[in-house]
Order: C-alpha cells, then sequence, then structure tokens
C-alpha cells in the first residue's frame, strides 16, 4: 500500500513536472510567429519528442494499468509537441519544411510502425514489455546524451547564454522524480534512464554556477598592444558575458534538424560582434 501511495505521488509529481518542460519552448514560438520565421532554429527535437511520447504510451499500454500515470503525460505531450510542429512547418522556409517532413514521416510513421509491427507480429505478449522497454530506454539514453554537446560548447565559450538555470533545474527535478516513480513500481526501464538523465542535469547546474560567474583574466597594461584578432576574442568573451534565457527546451538537450549546435552558437556569437 506505502508503496502504491508512493509511485502515485511520485507519478503526479512528474506529470506536473513534466508540463512545465513540455512548455519550456513556448517563448521560442511566439517569436516565430511574431517574425513569421523559423530562423536558426530546427525542428529535430520537436520532431524527437513526439516520437519518444508515442514510445512509451506503447509501453506503458502493454503494463495492463500500471503504466496509467506515463500514459497521461506523454498523451499530452504527443499534443504539445504537434503543436508545436504544425507551427514549424508553417513557418519554416521551403528546404526546412521539406526536412522536417522527411524526418517526420521516416521517424514518427515509419519507424513507429516497423516497432510496432515487430512487437506485435514477432514477440509474444509476456516478452514485448521487455522488448518495448530496451527500445524506450536506448533511445532516451541518446536524448539524454544530447546536453553533452552544448555543455562542451558552454565550457569552451565560458559563456551560459544558451544554458539557463531554471530549465536545467526543472529537467533535473523531472528525472529524479521519474526515478523514483520507475523505482516505487519497480519498472526497471523507466528508472534508468533518469539516472542518466539526473546525472547530467546535476552537471549542467553545477557548469551554470561555476561559469555564470566567470571573470576574465585581467590583461597586464604592460602586454603589447592588441591586434584586431585579440579584440576579436575579448569582445566575444564580452558578448557571452550576458545570459539570455531561452525558452527552447530541445536546445539544451538536442539540436535540432541534426544541425550542428556548436556551429549556430559561435554564429550567434559572432553576429553579436
Amino acid at each position: 500500500m506505502a508503496l502504491n501511495v508512493l509511485a502515485f505521488t511520485f507519478g503526479i509529481m512528474g506529470n506536473i513536472i513534466s508540463f512545465i518542460v513540455f512548455l519550456a519552448p513556448v517563448p521560442t514560438f511566439v517569436r516565430i510567429c511574431k517574425k513569421k520565421s523559423i530562423e536558426g532554429f530546427q525542428s529535430l527535437p520537436y520532431v524527437s519528442a513526439l516520437f519518444s511520447a508515442m514510445l512509451w504510451i506503447y509501453y506503458a499500454m502493454q503494463k495492463d494499468g500500471s503504466g496509467f500515470l506515463l500514459i497521461t503525460i506523454n498523451a499530452v505531450g504527443c499534443f504539445i509537441e504537434t503543436i508545436y510542429i504544425i507551427l514549424f512547418i508553417t513557418y519554416a522556409n521551403k528546404k526546412a519544411r521539406i526536412s522536417t517532413l522527411k524526418v517526420l514521416g521516416l521517424l514518427n510513421f515509419l519507424g513507429f510502425a516497423a516497432i510496432i509491427l515487430v512487437c506485435e507480429l514477432l514477440t509474444k505478449r509476456s516478452n514485448r514489455e521487455k522488448v518495448l522497454g530496451g527500445i524506450c530506454v536506448g533511445f532516451s539514453v541518446c536524448v539524454f546524451a544530447a546536453p553533452l554537446s552544448i555543455m562542451r560548447v558552454v565550457i569552451r565559450t565560458k559563456s551560459v547564454e544558451f544554458m539557463p538555470f531554471s530549465l536545467s533545474l526543472f529537467l533535473t527535478l523531472s528525472a529524479i522524480t521519474w526515478l523514483f516513480y520507475g523505482l516505487a513500481i519497480k519498472d526497471f526501464y523507466v528508472a534508468l534512464p533518469n539516472i542518466l538523465g539526473a546525472f547530467l542535469g546535476a552537471v549542467q547546474m553545477i557548469l551554470y554556477i561555476i561559469f555564470k560567474y566567470y571573470k576574465a583574466p585581467k590583461v597586464d597594461d604592460t602586454e603589447k598592444p592588441k591586434t584586431v584578432a585579440d579584440h576579436s576574442i575579448d569582445m566575444v568573451k564580452l558578448a557571452s558575458a550576458t545570459p539570455v534565457v531561452s525558452g527552447d527546451l530541445r536546445v539544451h538537450a538536442q539540436t535540432h534538424g541534426g544541425g550542428d549546435l556548436e556551429g549556430q552558437m559561435e554564429k550567434k556569437v559572432s553576429n553579436q560582434i
């Protein structure tokens, strides 16, 4: 009975926190709608998030009622991510629109349909949950590993502009909550990927604290005059010194549309100079 209460409590908390995380890209799409342009944003995070939610719903349906709280939040996630994708396609240029539709078709339709066919036709009911659980864990690990690229850029640029603390905090809380939910219902497949998610979220917050208050070393007045390149480096540091809170969840978790996140960031920094 106590475990059921714990599972329900952590499940409700996970639903609330995950709902907040799902809403994180709203400022990005408000900006896109106002400017009627996707600018430098990419679609892959939203397509991937939709695919992940679809997978977890299918997995939870194999659990004979114990996966209800997984179904509720991922159903909401499917709805929200679908709206994001529709808005993205609406305001994307022709190249980005075609690229998004291709990925959407390959991953969310053909890929998901293939998984359903394999699980329904080639696995027994008793083993289906294990097969699906393994697929969900594998995809979740890939998603949670994506922030490694943004952390590398933070370390290189010594700027937390693209890694707001509030988002890292909510992602960490979400991972911790679902970790305890998985432990409470004794579901290895729910708990395992969230161990990695909680760890990487904590690392992101530590990096934020370190580089938020990073001070560039003072230059001795007796040193030789700076070259143009020296001035350019200092201006990049200055431009990176003021963090801008981004509402885009997937910028920190994944790269959009398979684009080079680091390249996009460096391009943005150079445009500020």
